[in-house]
């Protein structure tokens, strides 16, 4: 039964990651292609500064994938690989507690994979949210990481125990009174947690890379406007840049604002989609096990009856 279940589960994350790659395609991937081609200009305007004051520029890295697969090839199998992941992980979590809780097994889904969204992904997002490829330094990547899984399992732990919570406070205090105990007690270590961990701007390595034009101290690694703050003029392209002028708009508010919605709404979908299915996959699996051992009992009765 138990590969039967599995199988079911990363089915229903295949047939959501399909719906929210669809979604991240039409909506998200415009926005991905702005941030790159911001990330491409403002590259060219610092290498162009650091050569006008005498630094030395890094070349760029050779591209390993087209944008045409990146948008396309690549976001498909990110989206549906993730979520088939989590479809398998939601059925190996329904296995564990299959037969321990008074509750439709359809039910028992939906829950697994509502807790699956709000713990893997939006109570850390409160935190670390998603960003587009221009956001962030490639010298953090390793401690954003370290980060991010740090606030998966910690939401995790934290969801998990104000289950048990509820559960243990249920025979003194009643479902309504227990729930709010448990979600108080939640929200006070959550909130302790996400107010111990770092802000992104703040990490170490961020503090030790201030400088003139390419990185200005800030509690997001979000692009600041660049500004000629050297105090003296700087040709660029037969232009003269004026001490304080500005050469580089910050990153698009808006556009980070959209991206992050995005982000947020494709996830919604995936975790509802593997709810749904999963839920509805489970009803018919074991609806159909419940009328083979019934049709099993039928056939059996007559022969021992004999």
């Amino acid at each position: 039964m138990e590969i039967r279940v599995i199988g079911r589960g990363a089915l229903a994350g295949f047939i959501a990651g399909v719906l929210g790659f669809v979604f991240a395609r039409i909506f998200a991937e415009p926005l991905i292609g702005k941030a790159i081609a911001y990330e491409g200009g403002r590259g060219e305007i610092l290498d162009k500064l650091n050569a006008a004051v005498g630094k030395a520029t890094e070349p760029e890295g050779p591209e390993i994938f087209s944008r045409t697969i990146q948008s396309n090839i690549g976001i498909a199998s990110a989206i549906i690989g993730f979520s088939t992941a989590m479809g398998a992980l939601v059925a190996v979590a329904y296995l564990v507690l299959h037969g321990r809780f008074d509750i439709r097994p359809r039910n028992l889904a939906w829950l697994l994979a509502a807790g699956g969204f709000f713990g893997i992904y939006v109570l850390p997002f409160v935190k670390y949210p998603a960003n587009p490829p221009a956001i962030g330094h490639d010298f953090t990547i390793a401690t954003r990481g370290r980060l991010y899984l740090t606030m998966v399992v910690v939401s995790l732990v934290l969801i998990g125990l104000a289950a048990v919570a509820v559960r243990k406070l249920l025979p003194r205090f009643g479902l309504v009174s227990s729930v709010l105990i448990a979600s108080v007690g939640f929200f006070v270590v959550y909130g302790l947690v996400i107010g111990l961990l770092p802000s992104l701007g703040n990490l170490s390595a961020n503090k030790e890379h201030v400088d003139q034009f390419g990185f200005a101290r800030a509690a997001t690694e979000t692009p600041q406007p660049i500004v000629n703050i050297t105090g003296k003029p700087l040709t660029i392209d037969g232009q003269t840049i004026a001490p304080g002028q500005l050469v580089y708009p910050g990153f698009d508010a808006d556009l980070l604002w959209k991206f992050r919605w995005y982000s947020l709404i494709n996830q919604l979908i995936v975790w509802t989609g593997i709810g749904l299915v999963f839920g509805g996959l489970l009803e018919r699996f074991f609806g159909t096990s419940r009328r083979e051992q019934a049709s099993e009992r039928s056939v059996r009765q007559p022969a021992t009856a004999g």
